[in-house]
This record gives structure tokens, C-alpha cells and sequence, in this order.
């Protein structure tokens, strides 16, 4: 259970001990696999449960009354799918696996079971939901004040910290499924701007994104570039011992 994405992920902010990660592991109960491109759930819906996202990548988006759609973030191995929807009873965003996905299933009973058995799961799992809205308040920068290459690279270096996080990258780069126009979506910008960007980004020898790896040629000089200062993902080690 130890290597599992939700436990390392949570393992960054609180040293879980055996007692906790086997409760943790109780909420691995229900595994569903669901097939790229088909809805887990929709915008308005309600009573439907939370997942923990075992394998994949998914993504949660808002369509606006014109049919556009926004693109909120993605979501990668290790994160809840939907928990705000369960607490507040009706989803307000839909959410698509990008690739196939193994999820665990997650009611809100097995929640607040797992908070009463061990409190420092919750204050764990509360520092997961408070790092989600730090980076929805970083998007929201993002496309307000950053231009296209700033915020693509951004972005690019806050999801490769993020898979870090859970084994899954490094400074080196990452395996990525997206394609240039989920890209366009998230960052505000067409699929042929964000092509432009991607060339100029790799003309200037700072990240590669090519045949579905993200290649930091020079980490350093993108984080300087995006002035990305990675503190609001607080993967500072666990602090809660």
C-alpha cells in the first residue's frame, strides 16, 4: 500500500504508520476501469460517488451555454475524482478519462469512516483538496497575466512536479497523453497557437514535447523562464510526523 500514487501523495504531507495505510487501504475496495473518452460523471449531476484514480489520466472540464468548453485541470494517478461533488451532493464539472483508467470507488460514508478511525488522515486529505484549489488559483494567474509561453511552460513544469510527486516523473521530463488541443483548452489558447509555442519553447532548448514525453532540456532555465516558484504545491516533505 505504501507504493500505491494516494499514499505517496498523502505520505508528503503526513508520515502515515502502518495503522494508517491500512486504513487507507480500505478505501481501495471497489476497483472500476472506465474507457477513454466515456464521462464518469456530468456537470449537474448528483448522487453519484467520489473515485480515487488508481492509473490513467483524466480530465474535469466545464461547458459553457455556447457549447465551449474550459478545461479546469488534469488529473493524474493519486487524485480524488469528484470529492467536492460528493460533500456538496451535485457535481458542478464533468469529468473524461483522457486514457483508459482504473479508479477505486469512494462513498462518502467510507470517508468519514476513515476520518473517524484516524483523524491525521483527514487533516492529510484536507491538505490534498487545499493544494488542488492552490493550483486552480495558479490557473487562474495563468491565463490572467501570463503570456503563451509563460503559462505553457508553467504549466508543463507544475505537471511534471505533480507526477514527481507520485513516481510517475522528474526533472528530467515525464510520459504525457495530452494532446495540443487538451493543452489549448486548459491554457486558453487555439491548438495552432500551442503548437507555435511548443516550437518555441524547444528552439530555445528549454522542454521538448515530442511523441508523448515531456523532455525538460533545461529544467532550470524554464522554471526562470515561467518564473515558477513551485511552493504552492508545498511538497516539502511530510510535516505532520
Amino acid at each position: 500500500m505504501e507504493n500505491t500514487p494516494l499514499a505517496r501523495k498523502l505520505g508528503a504531507f503526513v508520515a502515515l504508520s502502518g495503522t494508517e495505510l491500512a486504513v487507507l487501504e480500505t478505501l481501495h475496495k471497489r476497483r472500476r476501469t472506465f474507457v477513454a473518452g466515456r464521462d464518469l460523471f456530468h456537470q449537474g449531476q448528483s448522487g453519484q460517488a467520489a473515485y480515487v484514480l488508481a492509473s490513467g489520466w483524466a480530465v474535469s472540464y466545464k461547458i459553457l451555454q455556447d457549447g465551449q468548453r474550459q478545461i479546469v485541470d488534469f488529473q493524474i494517478p493519486g487524485d480524488f475524482l469528484g470529492l467536492r461533488s460528493v460533500l456538496l451532493h451535485m457535481s458542478d464539472h464533468s469529468i473524461e478519462p483522457i486514457t483508459d483508467i482504473e479508479v477505486t470507488e469512494v462513498l462518502a460514508t467510507d470517508l468519514l469512516d476513515v476520518f473517524a478511525r484516524t483523524p491525521r488522515l483527514a487533516t492529510a486529505v484536507l491538505w490534498a483538496a487545499s493544494r488542488d484549489e492552490a493550483m486552480v488559483v495558479e490557473h487562474l494567474v495563468n491565463i490572467g497575466r501570463r503570456n503563451a509561453a509563460e503559462r505553457t511552460a508553467h504549466f508543463l513544469l507544475e505537471l511534471g512536479a505533480r507526477l514527481s510527486l507520485v513516481g510517475m516523473g522528474s526533472k528530467a521530463g515525464f510520459a504525457c497523453p495530452l494532446t495540443q488541443y487538451l493543452l489549448g483548452d486548459a491554457l486558453g489558447l487555439s491548438s495552432v497557437h500551442v503548437n507555435r509555442v511548443l516550437r518555441k519553447l524547444r528552439e530555445k532548448e528549454m522542454v521538448t514535447f515530442r511523441n508523448g514525453f515531456v523532455a525538460f532540456d533545461s529544467h532550470n532555465r524554464l522554471t526562470e523562464f515561467a518564473e515558477f516558484d513551485p511552493t504552492y504545491l508545498d511538497q516539502v516533505g511530510p510535516l505532520l510526523m
